[in-house]
């Protein structure tokens, strides 16, 4: 689906394409041999995965071993030094149907500390790839106001961002990305300095948003936290050493050959 006029106005997540579709066609994301470096300094090599709708994949590392670069080729933002990335079937660098893609980054809610924005004017970002040039229509104001509240922040509308706890600004910068109503969303780590029992209730809401068809990619240090949401779980370290079934890394050896033989495995209740 191209354009949003084919999108469910005023649900967030509404909007999305029907993930049977995607499913009975190209997969959302799929890369295949990619390498990346920066300089002579090789960070991804040989890397190929593929993801269909509605998949929850956490992706895992040690620190270094280039999770946020390879979020960056998955999403285009970056073009690989070999190999290909597909969104949804076309080339993922310059990629032209951004309605589509969500991204939030690993700064985002430092970033946000020092912002005089309200939460709604935050969220309200989130339409803009809809109405580029272009007044906010009702459907618009519907769509904010429903993801206000399926992400718990509607009593925070008003309230400056940069004066919210970690755990609300994570809230914020999640409902900011669901408004613009994409297939593919990817966070960079976006629990950092926030209390357990708020990062439980995120992944909780996005395990239930990939229910729904979203595709989410998540970047997450904690391997035991990861596995107990995700639906995949891949494990890289400049090579991608698994991806599959979280089960199957927990029981397999991939998890000590990407981190090492003094690995210890912290499980996580959900």
């Amino acid at each position: 689906m191209s354009s949003a006029e084919g999108r469910r106005a005023g649900s967030p997540g509404g909007g999305r394409s029907d993930p049977a579709d995607d499913r009975a066609g190209d997969p959302v994301v799929e890369a295949e041999s990619v390498t990346f470096g920066y300089g002579d300094r090789p960070v991804l090599e040989d890397v190929s995965l593929s993801l269909d709708a509605g998949t929850f994949l956490g992706l895992v590392g040690p620190n270094g071993s280039g999770k946020s670069t390879l979020v960056e080729l998955l999403l285009g933002l970056r073009r690989p030094d070999a190999g290909t990335v597909r969104l949804f079937g076309e080339p993922a660098h310059g990629f032209a149907d951004g309605e589509r893609l969500a991204y939030v980054a690993q700064d985002a809610t430092a970033v946000a500390e020092g912002t005089p924005m309200t939460v709604r004017e935050v969220v309200r970002m989130g339409r803009y790839p809809h109405r580029p040039f272009g007044r906010f229509r009702d459907a618009d104001r519907t769509a904010v106001a429903d993801t206000l509240d399926r992400t718990g922040v509607t009593d925070l509308a008003d309230r400056r961002v940069g004066r919210l706890s970690g755990g609300q600004r994570q809230r914020v910068f999640l409902a900011r990305a669901l408004a613009a109503e994409a297939d593919l969303l990817a966070l960079d780590e976006p629990t950092v300095g926030v209390d357990a029992d708020s990062r439980d209730g995120f992944y909780q809401l996005l395990a239930d948003l990939t229910a729904e068809g979203l595709t989410v990619v998540l970047v997450e240090h904690d391997v035991g936290l990861v596995t107990a949401y995700a639906s995949e779980v891949a494990c890289l370290n400049r090579e991608l050493h698994f991806h599959g079934d979280p089960e199957s890394l927990l029981d397999g050896d991939a998890l000590v050959s990407a981190y090492g033989s003094d690995t210890r495995l912290l499980t996580h209740d959900r």
